[in-house]
C-alpha cells in the first residue's frame, strides 16, 4: 500500500485508528474489461461465491476460448444459455449487456477517458446493472482511486458505527459524504479498509 495514501487517510484520527488495527490491504485481481466485469457481476448477483463461480464458469464454457462475444450471446439459443444455470431474469440482463455494447459500439471503448460520474450514468442505463455494480467496476477493473460506494451496506454501516452517525434518510448520506470528504482523493482505499475491518473483503 502506498504510504502517501495511508498518510493522507490517517489525518482522520478515527480512520487512522482503524487502519492501524486492520491488516494491510492485498492486491485484488479484477476482470480484464468492463464488459467482462458486467457479465460476471450479473452472474454473481444474489448467490454465494461458490455457486456463482460454478454458474459463471459453465456460462463461459459455452463460448469459444471461454469468451462470450456480445453477438455470440445474442445468437445462442436461450435454452443453451439457461443450461449453465442462469435464471430467466439473469439471462435477460446478460442479453441486455450484449445488446448495449453492440448498439453503443463499446467493445473497444476507452473507459479511462470517461469520468466516474459519466460511466455510472451510462452503464446504469442497462436494465439489471445498478450503481453498486458500476462502482465496483470503477474501483477494481478501472482502478479509480476516489470511489465511495454508499450503496454498499458494509461501507455505510461501518461509517455509521465508527462515527456514531445518528442521521437518517437523505440526511444520512449527506453526513457520510461530509465525513468522507477529507479522504479525497483516496476514498476507494478508505472503503477497502472498511471492508477489511468487517472481514468483508471484496
Amino acid at each position: 500500500m502506498n504510504p502517501l495514501i495511508l498518510k493522507h487517510l490517517s489525518k482522520d484520527p478515527i480512520l487512522q485508528e482503524l487502519i492501524s488495527k486492520t491488516p494491510e490491504l492485498k492486491p485484488r485481481s479484477a476482470q480484464p474489461s468492463v464488459y467482462e466485469a458486467l457479465l460476471r457481476s450479473i452472474n454473481f448477483q444474489q448467490l454465494s461465491g461458490k455457486s456463482a463461480s460454478a454458474i459463471h464458469g459453465r456460462f463461459l464454457e459455452l463460448f469459444p476460448n471461454q469468451y462470450p462475444e456480445p453477438k455470440s450471446i445474442i445468437d445462442t439459443p436461450q435454452e443453451i444459455l439457461k443450461s449453465a444455470g442462469l435464471s430467466r431474469q439473469k439471462l435477460g440482463y446478460i442479453q441486455n449487456v450484449a445488446h448495449f455494447f453492440i448498439d453503443k459500439n463499446l467493445m473497444n471503448h476507452d473507459w479511462q477517458k470517461e469520468t466516474d460520474e459519466t460511466i455510472i450514468k451510462q452503464l446504469t442505463k442497462i436494465k439489471g446493472v445498478g450503481q453498486w455494480t458500476v462502482e465496483m467496476i470503477l474501483m477494481f477493473t478501472l482502478k479509480r482511486p476516489d470511489v465511495l460506494p454508499l450503496d454498499d451496506l458494509v461501507v455505510k454501516n461501518g461509517m455509521i458505527e465508527l462515527y456514531s452517525v445518528r442521521e437518517k434518510g437523505r440526511a444520512l448520506n449527506k453526513k457520510l459524504l461530509e465525513i468522507a470528504e477529507p479522504w479525497r482523493p483516496y476514498r476507494t482505499t478508505a472503503s477497502r479498509y472498511l471492508w477489511q475491518w468487517k472481514d468483508a473483503v471484496i
